[in-house]
Protein backbone atom coordinates (compact mmCIF):
# COMPACT_ATOMS: atom_id res chain seq x y z
CA UNK A 1 0.00 0.00 0.00
CA UNK A 2 1.37 3.94 -0.83
CA UNK A 3 2.04 6.01 1.83
CA UNK A 4 -0.70 8.45 3.23
CA UNK A 5 0.82 11.83 3.57
CA UNK A 6 0.43 15.54 4.52
CA UNK A 7 0.95 17.63 1.16
CA UNK A 8 1.72 20.91 1.33
CA UNK A 9 1.63 22.15 -1.98
CA UNK A 10 3.45 25.22 -2.85
CA UNK A 11 2.31 28.84 -3.15
CA UNK A 12 3.65 29.60 -6.43
CA UNK A 13 4.64 28.07 -9.31
CA UNK A 14 6.14 24.49 -8.18
CA UNK A 15 10.04 23.86 -8.87
CA UNK A 16 10.77 21.58 -6.40
CA UNK A 17 10.24 19.34 -3.87
CA UNK A 18 10.68 18.70 -0.09
CA UNK A 19 10.09 15.24 1.44
CA UNK A 20 10.26 15.12 4.93
CA UNK A 21 10.04 11.85 7.00
CA UNK A 22 8.87 11.89 10.64
CA UNK A 23 9.90 9.94 13.82
CA UNK A 24 8.77 7.03 15.76
CA UNK A 25 4.92 7.19 17.33
CA UNK A 26 4.59 10.32 15.01
CA UNK A 27 2.83 11.35 12.02
CA UNK A 28 3.30 13.59 8.91
CA UNK A 29 1.27 15.70 10.70
CA UNK A 30 3.95 16.87 13.87
CA UNK A 31 5.87 18.53 11.35
CA UNK A 32 3.22 20.55 9.59
CA UNK A 33 3.57 23.49 11.49
CA UNK A 34 7.45 23.70 10.45
CA UNK A 35 6.81 23.29 6.59
CA UNK A 36 4.31 25.77 6.90
CA UNK A 37 7.32 27.87 8.37
CA UNK A 38 9.48 27.35 5.86
CA UNK A 39 6.96 27.56 3.07
CA UNK A 40 6.34 31.16 3.88
CA UNK A 41 10.03 32.05 2.08
CA UNK A 42 10.29 29.42 -0.20
CA UNK A 43 6.85 29.79 -2.06
CA UNK A 44 7.93 27.26 -4.98
CA UNK A 45 8.25 24.09 -2.87
CA UNK A 46 5.54 21.52 -2.25
CA UNK A 47 6.32 19.80 1.02
CA UNK A 48 5.22 16.05 1.30
CA UNK A 49 4.94 14.67 5.32
CA UNK A 50 4.18 10.66 5.02
CA UNK A 51 3.33 8.92 7.30
CA UNK A 52 4.68 5.77 8.76
CA UNK A 53 2.54 2.80 8.46
CA UNK A 54 1.75 1.03 12.23
CA UNK A 55 3.44 -2.03 13.58
CA UNK A 56 4.58 -3.59 16.59
CA UNK A 57 7.47 -2.14 18.03
CA UNK A 58 9.61 -3.93 20.41
CA UNK A 59 10.64 -0.58 22.25
CA UNK A 60 7.10 -0.37 22.65
CA UNK A 61 6.81 -3.60 24.58
CA UNK A 62 5.22 -4.93 21.17
CA UNK A 63 2.43 -2.48 20.68
CA UNK A 64 1.40 -1.40 17.33
CA UNK A 65 2.38 2.36 16.94
CA UNK A 66 3.75 4.36 13.80
CA UNK A 67 7.25 2.98 12.75
CA UNK A 68 9.40 2.91 9.62
CA UNK A 69 10.61 -0.12 11.31
CA UNK A 70 11.24 -1.94 14.20
CA UNK A 71 13.56 -0.75 17.10
CA UNK A 72 14.72 -3.26 19.93
CA UNK A 73 16.87 -0.70 22.03
CA UNK A 74 17.52 2.84 22.50
CA UNK A 75 20.82 1.83 24.60
CA UNK A 76 21.89 -0.21 21.62
CA UNK A 77 20.65 1.62 18.75
CA UNK A 78 22.82 0.26 16.53
CA UNK A 79 22.80 -3.41 16.78
CA UNK A 80 20.03 -6.23 16.07
CA UNK A 81 18.21 -3.66 13.56
CA UNK A 82 15.81 -4.37 11.25
CA UNK A 83 17.09 -3.75 7.72
CA UNK A 84 13.34 -5.49 6.37
CA UNK A 85 11.68 -3.21 8.02
CA UNK A 86 14.07 -0.25 6.36
CA UNK A 87 13.73 -1.88 2.58
CA UNK A 88 10.26 -2.03 3.14
CA UNK A 89 9.83 1.42 4.04
CA UNK A 90 12.57 2.86 1.68
CA UNK A 91 10.66 1.11 -1.38
CA UNK A 92 7.33 3.00 -0.29
CA UNK A 93 9.60 6.03 0.18
CA UNK A 94 10.94 5.49 -3.03
CA UNK A 95 7.58 5.30 -4.58
CA UNK A 96 6.73 9.07 -3.33
CA UNK A 97 10.15 10.07 -5.33
CA UNK A 98 9.18 8.62 -8.27
CA UNK A 99 5.77 9.93 -8.11
CA UNK A 100 7.34 13.37 -7.94
CA UNK A 101 9.84 13.40 -10.73
CA UNK A 102 7.26 11.55 -13.25
CA UNK A 103 5.29 14.95 -12.27
CA UNK A 104 8.25 16.60 -13.74
CA UNK A 105 10.35 17.92 -10.97
CA UNK A 106 13.76 16.87 -11.20
CA UNK A 107 16.15 15.18 -8.92
CA UNK A 108 18.04 17.74 -8.32
CA UNK A 109 15.32 19.81 -6.94
CA UNK A 110 14.34 17.07 -4.14
CA UNK A 111 14.91 17.43 -0.87
CA UNK A 112 15.09 14.05 1.02
CA UNK A 113 15.07 14.59 5.20
CA UNK A 114 14.10 13.41 8.27
CA UNK A 115 13.87 13.61 12.25
CA UNK A 116 15.29 10.76 14.43
CA UNK A 117 14.04 7.66 12.75
CA UNK A 118 13.12 9.34 9.66
CA UNK A 119 16.32 10.51 9.74
CA UNK A 120 18.12 7.45 9.55
CA UNK A 121 15.70 6.08 6.66
CA UNK A 122 16.27 9.61 5.07
CA UNK A 123 20.34 7.99 4.57
CA UNK A 124 19.48 4.55 4.45
CA UNK A 125 17.32 5.90 1.14
CA UNK A 126 19.32 8.72 0.08
CA UNK A 127 22.91 6.90 0.03
CA UNK A 128 21.48 3.87 -1.75
CA UNK A 129 19.99 6.42 -4.61
CA UNK A 130 21.06 6.23 -8.31
CA UNK A 131 18.91 9.75 -8.14
CA UNK A 132 21.21 12.97 -7.55
CA UNK A 133 18.95 14.67 -4.87
CA UNK A 134 19.66 18.67 -4.42
CA UNK A 135 19.80 18.05 -0.43
CA UNK A 136 19.58 15.11 2.35
CA UNK A 137 18.62 16.69 5.37
CA UNK A 138 19.01 14.45 8.93
CA UNK A 139 17.53 15.90 12.09
CA UNK A 140 18.79 14.41 15.44
CA UNK A 141 19.18 11.02 13.14
CA UNK A 142 21.91 8.35 12.74
CA UNK A 143 23.02 5.89 10.37
CA UNK A 144 21.45 2.81 10.33
CA UNK A 145 22.93 -0.44 9.24
CA UNK A 146 26.40 1.27 9.03
CA UNK A 147 28.74 -1.46 7.75
CA UNK A 148 26.44 -2.50 5.02
CA UNK A 149 25.19 0.67 3.96
CA UNK A 150 28.85 2.22 3.24
CA UNK A 151 29.08 -0.73 1.00
CA UNK A 152 26.01 0.72 -0.78
CA UNK A 153 26.60 3.59 -0.96
CA UNK A 154 26.21 5.60 -4.68
CA UNK A 155 28.52 7.80 -6.50
CA UNK A 156 25.38 10.00 -7.08
CA UNK A 157 24.92 10.34 -3.53
CA UNK A 158 28.46 11.30 -2.97
CA UNK A 159 27.48 14.83 -4.77
CA UNK A 160 24.35 15.27 -2.89
CA UNK A 161 25.20 18.04 -0.06
CA UNK A 162 24.20 17.11 3.67
CA UNK A 163 22.78 19.22 6.31
CA UNK A 164 22.73 17.09 9.83
CA UNK A 165 21.94 18.96 12.90
CA UNK A 166 22.09 17.43 16.57
CA UNK A 167 21.17 18.81 20.49
CA UNK A 168 24.23 17.80 22.85
CA UNK A 169 21.69 16.80 25.01
CA UNK A 170 19.64 14.54 22.85
CA UNK A 171 18.75 11.87 25.55
CA UNK A 172 17.00 9.82 22.87
CA UNK A 173 19.67 9.37 20.35
CA UNK A 174 22.77 10.42 22.19
CA UNK A 175 24.48 13.11 20.45
CA UNK A 176 27.81 10.87 19.95
CA UNK A 177 25.88 8.67 17.14
CA UNK A 178 24.87 11.70 15.07
CA UNK A 179 28.63 13.12 15.62
CA UNK A 180 29.82 9.93 14.62
CA UNK A 181 27.31 9.69 11.52
CA UNK A 182 28.49 13.02 10.45
CA UNK A 183 32.24 11.98 10.87
CA UNK A 184 31.93 8.50 8.86
CA UNK A 185 30.28 10.45 5.70
CA UNK A 186 33.09 13.11 5.05
CA UNK A 187 35.41 9.88 5.63
CA UNK A 188 33.78 8.70 2.85
CA UNK A 189 33.76 11.74 0.54
CA UNK A 190 30.44 13.23 1.81
CA UNK A 191 29.77 16.90 1.74
CA UNK A 192 28.16 17.43 5.30
CA UNK A 193 27.42 20.48 6.93
CA UNK A 194 27.28 19.18 10.68
CA UNK A 195 25.44 21.83 13.51
CA UNK A 196 25.38 21.66 17.17
CA UNK A 197 22.66 23.11 19.49
CA UNK A 198 24.12 23.30 23.04
CA UNK A 199 21.55 22.14 25.72
CA UNK A 200 18.76 20.90 22.81
CA UNK A 201 17.59 17.58 23.58
CA UNK A 202 15.39 14.99 21.33
CA UNK A 203 13.50 17.92 19.47
CA UNK A 204 14.26 21.06 17.20
CA UNK A 205 14.71 24.79 18.16
CA UNK A 206 14.72 27.97 16.20
CA UNK A 207 18.75 28.28 15.50
CA UNK A 208 18.16 24.88 13.73
CA UNK A 209 15.34 25.60 12.27
CA UNK A 210 17.18 29.41 10.46
CA UNK A 211 19.83 26.80 9.23
CA UNK A 212 17.57 24.53 7.59
CA UNK A 213 15.73 27.36 5.85
CA UNK A 214 19.18 28.48 4.77
CA UNK A 215 20.09 25.43 3.30
CA UNK A 216 16.80 24.46 1.77
CA UNK A 217 17.31 28.24 -0.43
CA UNK A 218 21.08 26.89 -1.46
CA UNK A 219 19.90 23.50 -2.33
CA UNK A 220 16.77 24.48 -4.17
CA UNK A 221 16.78 28.13 -5.02
CA UNK A 222 13.42 29.45 -6.14
CA UNK A 223 15.30 30.95 -8.78
CA UNK A 224 16.83 27.99 -11.05
CA UNK A 225 20.24 28.83 -12.61
CA UNK A 226 20.47 28.61 -16.11
CA UNK A 227 22.69 26.03 -17.95
CA UNK A 228 24.46 26.98 -21.32
CA UNK A 229 25.10 24.33 -23.69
Amino acid sequence: MSLQSVVLKARGTHTASVIFIHGLGDSGHGWAPVAQMLARTQPHVKFILPHAPEQPVTLNGGFRMPSWYDIKSLDQIARNEDEAGMNASMMKINELIKSEIDSGIPANRIVLGGFSQGGAMTLFTGLQSEYRFGGIVVLSGYLPVRDKLMARMTDASKKVPIFQAHGTADEVVLYQYGEMTSKELVKRGYNVDFRSYNHMGHSTCEDELLHLQMFLKKSIPEKIAETTN
